[in-house]
């Protein structure tokens, strides 16, 4: 899918066009005091928008609150890390945000950095480490805990198979993508366990990953997912933003070459409900709530409940979980009549319901009985009756890797 129409699609995904330094609202007009209290501003990280990952589910909290809670919005793009403390600088110093939205772990220097400058402002960073200023609200999610249900789904789709290997491809190798790789690491030796209980055979599934430095350049994702085909993998994760988008290319080229439409082998997405991107190669998607953190931020600061530290979005508050059909129906239901008509055709069908019943077909190939122990594995967690290690560390994450066994990882959750 080339970036150039991903974009057009995106647009009319969000409902708006807006440009890096335009504003958007739910309308009416006001003084300019009462103005200075009602607008608020996203700075994204060096992904982007048009990522159909991370910073446009960022986006889509923005957007609805400046809707919901009549906002002004504006938005800033990072062309670089060197742009961060730039463009928090330039937005704090006017005074007139309600809150500013710092999107990604990378902006965690120049949050705080400019937190302190301005005291008054308040800010919230996503996947940051700023937990003890008291205008910095510092949004987290369990990543680990909705990485260990996919991690699980593939495990169990590739013994289910006879096949023993599945694959990671990442972004930049940070803390918070620890925690994916853990997740899914843990998910996929429980689903060793799980497989063996029911039925009676060993199975040793090798996860393969590789680190491909970047967010934004879907090439070496590729490259990275086809060179864990070449070697086997039957379900690859992508866990690098827009630069994901390589893995689906890759999967949907090979099984093009193998003469097959439909998956497996399989893709799975992460942060937003992808399926839709590659029908067919996208099993599922790990959907990370950006959305929902970033759009109760705002509520918080609207309402006068708005406090500094860290918030943590887990299974059991919504805050990941994994993709449903009417998760991707709803997001694709929501476009205007035209372009999603202009979609399905690119697509290849004639309707929503053509498109809806070719994601259930994908689903279909794999057994119910696999997406059921997927169901079990999260209620396990949801009740704490499981708990899925979270590493933020070089040495802790290498402890997964050396892991035997789910029960070995879990003792390394603390």
């Amino acid at each position: 899918m080339k970036k150039a129409v991903l974009a057009i699609f995106l647009v009319a995904l969000m409902g708006l066009s807006v440009v890096a330094s335009g504003c958007i609202s739910g309308g009416g007009s006001s003084s300019q005091s009462t103005q200075a209290k009602k607008a608020i501003a996203i700075v994204y990280d060096v992904g982007g928008r048009g990522d159909l990952s991370f910073n446009d589910m960022a986006y889509l909290g923005v957007s609805k609150a400046a809707k919901d809670f009549n906002l002004q919005l504006t938005q800033l793009q990072s062309n670089s890390p060197s742009d961060y403390l730039t463009n928090l600088e330039t937005l704090a110093k006017q005074k007139k945000y309600l809150v500013i939205v710092a999107v990604g772990f990378m902006m965690s220097n120049a949050v705080e950095a400019v937190a302190k400058k301005y005291p008054d402002q308040k800010f919230i960073l996503i996947d940051g480490d700023v937990y003890n200023m008291s205008n910095v609200m510092t949004v987290k999610f369990k990543e680990n805990e909705g990485s260990a249900l996919v991690g699980a789904l593939a495990g169990l789709i590739a013994a289910n198979d006879g096949k023993n290997k599945v694959g990671i491809v990442l972004g930049m190798e940070i803390p918070v993508l620890y925690k994916f790789e853990a997740g899914y690491r843990f998910g996929v030796k429980w689903a060793e366990d799980y497989y063996k209980n029911r039925t009676g055979k060993n199975v040793d599934i090798n996860v393969l990953y590789q680190y491909t430095g970047t967010f934004n350049d879907p090439a070496k994702c590729y490259a990275a997912a086809q060179t864990q085909l070449q070697q086997g993998a039957w379900v690859i994760y992508q866990v690098a933003g827009g630069a994901g988008l390589g893995v689906f290319n890759a999967v949907a080229d090979y099984l093009h070459a193998h003469g097959k439409k439909m998956g497996p082998p399989f893709a799975i997405g992460v942060d937003s409900a992808q399926d839709w991107i590659k029908p067919g190669v996208i099993i599922a998607s790990m959907m990370k709530r950006v959305d929902l953190g970033v759009y109760d931020g705002i509520k918080a600061a609207l309402n006068g409940t708005f406090k500094g530290g860290k918030v943590e979005l887990g299974l059991k508050d919504g805050g990941v979980k994994v993709s449903t059909i009417n998760d991707v129906m709803t997001m694709f239901n929501s476009l205007p009549a035209d372009t999603k008509k202009k979609k399905l055709q690119e697509l290849g069908f004639n309707s929503t319901e053509e498109l809806k019943q070719y994601l259930e077909k994908t689903r279909s190939q794999v057994p119910d009985w696999i997406w059921q122990a997927v169901d079990e594995l999260q209620q396990q967690i949801i009740s704490g009756k499981i708990k899925v290690p979270a590493p933020t560390t070089k040495d802790g994450i290498e402890k997964i890797r050396n892991a035997q066994t789910w029960q070995e990882m879990e003792q390394l959750a603390g």
